[in-house]
This record gives structure tokens, sequence and C-alpha cells, in this order.
């Protein structure tokens, strides 16, 4: 669950407690997720395991349980157009399957604690696609090097990847839309990529 204890996107002490605290011997913690790019948040403070600042905030986290004897997966993800284009680099509109937002009653936390209608997110190309694989690629390898045991992909309740699994969500015409099989494969693709890079870098170390 997203503890919002990330100032500009970096764990602060405070999460360190947090999971040290509910770390013990021989348990797993799954970590709150992470935002794998700038493009992925949607909410203020929520971390991200992009960037090398990020990745050393974490290592203390990560070290903070393994010395309880416990260990530690980072959850990845991408909230898609579940967001709010204040949260998007440049007022940007979100990024999704769809152009279609998010309606009401359900709405989105802003900066200052308001709430606020989803914005009209922007649907991916195709040819964008390979893109958000780097970064979640990127984000797993980033996680392994932070001292996390593992890695999870967050393809639920409504984020980016699920955006493309939902047929009431996804409307495209294209390979990644209509069919199951076409709705799966931007989930298939993610996967590939991530247990890759991540056997990889195990097998190096």
């Amino acid at each position: 669950m997203t503890r919002c204890r990330a100032i500009g996107g970096v764990p602060q002490e405070s999460l360190v407690k947090h999971y040290a605290q509910r770390a013990s011997l021989g348990g797993l913690l799954i970590s709150e997720a992470n935002a794998v790019s700038p493009e992925a948040y949607g909410f203020s403070h929520s971390p991200g395991i992009f960037m090398t600042e990020q990745v050393r905030a974490w290592k203390k986290v990560t070290g903070a349980v393994h010395a309880k004897g416990a260990y530690i997966f980072c959850r990845i993800w991408h909230v898609g157009r579940a967001s709010h284009y204040i949260h998007q680099p440049n007022w940007q509109k979100p990024l999704s399957s769809t152009g279609k937002a998010i309606q009401p009653p359900f709405l989105v936390r802003l900066s200052e604690g308001e709430m606020a209608r989803f914005s009209d997110p922007r649907a991916l190309a195709a040819h964008e696609i390979p893109l958000i694989v780097q970064q979640f690629q990127h984000a797993a390898k980033n996680g392994i090097a932070a001292g996390f045991d593992g890695v999870e992909l967050h393809a639920a309740h409504g984020y980016l990847v699920d955006q493309f699994l939902k047929d009431g969500i996804n409307d495209r015409t294209d390979e990644y839309g209509s069919s199951v099989e076409n709705r799966c494969q931007f989930l298939l693709e993610f996967v590939a990529a991530i247990v890759e890079n991540v056997i990889i870098i195990n097998m190096i170390n």
C-alpha cells in the first residue's frame, strides 16, 4: 500500500523504519509499488525505482529488512490513466491503452490532498510500447541493485497493465487490443523482459 513517504519519489528514513518494524526472521515483505518512470506516477510522494538516488534510498530499506533476517520483493508499476496531469512531467496527459478517462465516482488525490476527476489519458501508440517495456526492465534491474530479493510486477487494480487486459477499458484495434490474446500481449512482453533481466542479473551476482 502506498505510504506517500517518499518525498520527490525518494524513500525517506521513515520508510526504513516502517519496513524494519514489519520484518521478522524468515518473513517476506512486498514493497509498496514503485514507479518505473516519471510518467508512471499517480500519487504525490510515492516512491520510484528508476533513478540512482532512489536505488540508494531503497538500499537502506532492504538492508534494514535483511538485518532482521527477512526477505523483501520490489513491486513495480505504472498507473497509466489512473493519474492526473499534475502528477505528469510537463503536465502532459497520462498514458494508457485508451483515450477514455476514469469516470466519477472515482477520483484522484492531488498534491495538496484535494480530490479531482482523473485527467483524460492518451492512448499509447504501438511503437511506444517497447519503451515502456524497457522502463520496466530498467526498474527490475534497479530493484535487484537496491538489494531486493525479487521483483513483483503490479498487473492488477486498474493500473496500466490491467488497462490493456480489461476489455471494458481496452478499446484498441491493433495488435494489443480486441482479442484476449492481443490484450494479454502487453503483459506477456513485460513478464518476458523482466524475468530475463532479473535472471541474468542474479546469475552475474
